[in-house]
């Protein structure tokens, strides 16, 4: 399968991760875990997803420093990064949109577009 057929997964939490993979599985998607910088830099920029989805609360990766890699990278800039957190973490929510975030949804709701997130179908979702 091609790139476009990716999904780059940035998620620490086995729960959410498990429930990405499945979704992407059954549109037809493979998904890729990233788990360092080096690995974004390496096999996300030779090969670029067709999205990228984000934990907000990641521990493994700073995400905010992660969004602003993915899009100061030309291969990568122009992936869109969906990226999930609590409903109340305003400032992180923030962070992430400065850091050039293109989507940042609140766990619910991400849960309920997962589908549609992982197909591509990124219309609709609110933007920054």
């Amino acid at each position: 399968m091609d790139s476009q057929g990716r999904v780059g997964l940035i998620v620490d939490d086995m729960f959410f991760a498990s429930k990405i993979r499945g979704a992407a599985e059954a549109a037809g998607r493979q998904v890729a875990r990233f788990r360092s910088r080096e690995q974004i830099e390496t096999d996300a920029a030779a090969n670029p997803p067709h999205l990228f989805i984000i934990d907000l609360n990641s521990d493994r990766l700073d995400p905010v420093e992660t969004i602003a890699l993915l899009k100061s990278r030309p291969e990568l800039s122009s992936v869109p990064v969906v990226a999930f957190l609590s409903h109340v973490e305003v400032e992180m929510k923030r962070r992430a949109e400065e850091a050039g975030c293109d989507y940042v949804l609140p766990r619910s709701l991400f849960t309920q577009k997962l589908s549609d997130i992982v197909s591509g179908r990124l219309e609709g979702l609110p933007r920054r």
